[in-house]
Order: structure tokens, then sequence, then C-alpha cells
């Protein structure tokens, strides 16, 4: 495994600056923002893609400091139901593949995306619940007018591009944000669909990380390090769907934290030692969101219970038996 970071923690510098502190932190690769709600601060695929000068730049840098790419991120909604807004995203991801190819990158992350509840729709419409029947309805709309041929055509695009490990983060608010939803989509469309990793949006729908990390098997492309806090309290009042501000933190049902911070160390031993049974032995990469807590501090403790807990040398077999 390698130490990873979601680099937009830093988009508010240039990405030479970023890469550097990035380095002296004990990072070894970098997951950029291509577009999407990620953003563009440190690499805008269009740009790089229209002028070679600006790509071989880009190449110098992560040559120089030694870091490396382990997915770029476009995590945006390609089914949006306002059209504009759908093309957007749609565009941004397709520019993301055509820089992947030309990088040596063949994974990239992103959302499944979630559309609305008919063609006249004008904001996504994520169903939490099977009755009354309308939204068993909203469901089949969804998954197989929208949904699934939107992936199929992705999939054929990307792979022409030797994109072949499209990664979404199963996050609420998207129509693949659990253990079967991904495996649906997966079915549906290929083998080329599978998962990025982030306990910290499966800790608060009360999943267990280690039996999702089982279930999805072959399917893991790339890892998240993100950490949550269950508000014992809170979530006892008002159940975990919670639509209050992330700034609120005294009132929320559960807040992000940085890795540590929400859970100890056996707690990411067991889910480190998962993905090495299931064959996972690619780029941990740590994404802060914690609100309560500097960002360069919170990437230091990250970083560190990472490096003490993640698995890195090779197996040595087993020589006692």
């Amino acid at each position: 495994m390698k130490i990873g970071v979601v680099a937009n923690v830093l988009q508010d510098k240039p990405l030479a600056e970023a890469l550097q502190i990035f380095r002296d932190l004990g990072i070894e690769q970098i997951e950029p923002g291509c577009g999407g709600f990620a953003g563009k601060a440190h690499i805008d695929p269009k740009k790089l893609l229209t002028s070679a000068a600006e790509l071989e730049n880009l190449k110098k840098m992560l040559q120089d400091t030694g870091i490396g790419i382990s997915a770029l991120s476009c995590h945006g909604n390609p089914v949006h139901p306002d059209k504009v807004k759908a093309k957007a995203y749609h565009e941004d991801m397709c520019n993301t593949v055509r820089l992947a190819e030309k990088l040596g990158v063949d994974t990239i992350t992103c959302f499944s995306g979630c559309p609305g509840d008919c063609e006249q729709s004008k904001n996504p419409n994520w169903v939490t619940c099977a009755w009354p029947d309308d939204y068993l309805e909203i469901l089949r709309y969804q998954w197989e007018e929208v949904l699934i041929p939107y992936w199929k055509k992705f999939v054929s695009f990307a792979r022409d591009y030797g994109v072949n490990k499209i990664a979404l983060e199963l996050h609420p608010g998207f129509c693949a944000y659990n253990v079967d939803t991904l495996l649906r989509l997966r079915e549906a469309v290929g083998p080329e669909l599978g998962t990025n990793f982030d306990p910290s949006h499966l800790l608060w729908q009360g999943m267990d990380p280690v039996m999702a990390i089982r279930s999805l098997a072959g399917t893991i492309f790339h890892v998240h390090a993100k950490d949550v806090v269950i508000d014992r309290y809170n979530t006892a009042r008002n159940g975990v769907l919670d639509t209050k501000h992330y700034s609120d933190e005294a009132h929320r049902s559960w807040i992000f934290r940085t890795v540590g911070y929400g859970n100890d160390a056996k707690y990411w031993k067991d889910i480190f030692s998962e993905l090495r049974k299931v064959g996972y032995d690619g780029t941990v990469s740590i994404e802060h969101e914690d609100s309560i807590i500097n960002r360069m501090e919170g990437l230091q403790h990250a970083v560190d219970m990472v490096r003490n807990c993640a698995i890195f040398a090779q197996r040595s077999g087993m020589w006692w038996a």
C-alpha cells in the first residue's frame, strides 16, 4: 500500500507548492480534482489536453517530487436532470478520461450520479424508502431509463482510452451508495465499474466496513481514508439522516473527522488487513474533511495513523507452516 491524499485539501496553493508539502508529510501519491465537485484547482484536463507544454510541465513536477497519481478525481453528477449541468459534468468526465490516457493512469474516481424522478425534473431525487409505491417507480425510471444506459456508454468510451477502473464512491445522495447498489450497477454495466472504498460514508449509515470490503472483494479499485464520529445523543434523538449543515457540529448526528479522531487504530488495522485479504494493495488516499481541526495538523495526524496501521511490505509467506 502507498500513502496518498485527495489533493484539493490544498486547493488554495499552486500545485508545485502543494506537492512539496505533501512530500514533506511523507505522502507518495495524489488524487487530484479534474472537475465536478472536486474542482480543477491543480489540474484542468481541458487545458492540458490542448497544451503539450503544460502537460510536460505537470509530468516534470511529479517526477521532480517523486509523487505519483493514484487516480484522477471527477466527482460530479453526469445524470443530473438539468441537462446543462449534466452535460458539464459529463464533459469533465470525458476530459478526465482523455487526460488519464496521456498520464498513463488507468483509474478515475467519481460518483454514480442521481437522476430526477422523471424527464421533467429539475433536481436529483434520492430515494430512501420503498413505500408509497411512487418511490419504486422513481427507482425503476432512474435505473432502467437513465443510470444503466448512461454508464454502459461511458464505460465503452473510457475503455477506448485505457481507463478500465472507474471507481465509484459509495455516497448517500447518489444511486450507488451501498454494497447492493454498487454490485447491481456493476452487474448491469460491466467489470470496469468498481468501488472507491470510503468507510466514512458507510459507517454513518450503520454499515460495517470490514463486511463491506468482504462483500466488495474484487471490485475495490481505490481507497479513501476518512473518519467519522457518530454523536450517540443526537442520533438517538433524530437518527442518522441528517440535513443540518456540516458546520453545525454540536447538533449533527455525525460529522467527518480526520483519520484516528473518529475511530481508533484497531478499527483502521482491521480495515487495512481486510483490504490485504481481498487483494487490494494500492493507494490509501487520505481525504481531510474535518471542520474542527486545522487542515495541516489534521493531515499530519492522518498520515501518522495510516503509516502506523496500513500494510506496506510484501508478505513474507507462512514460514512456520
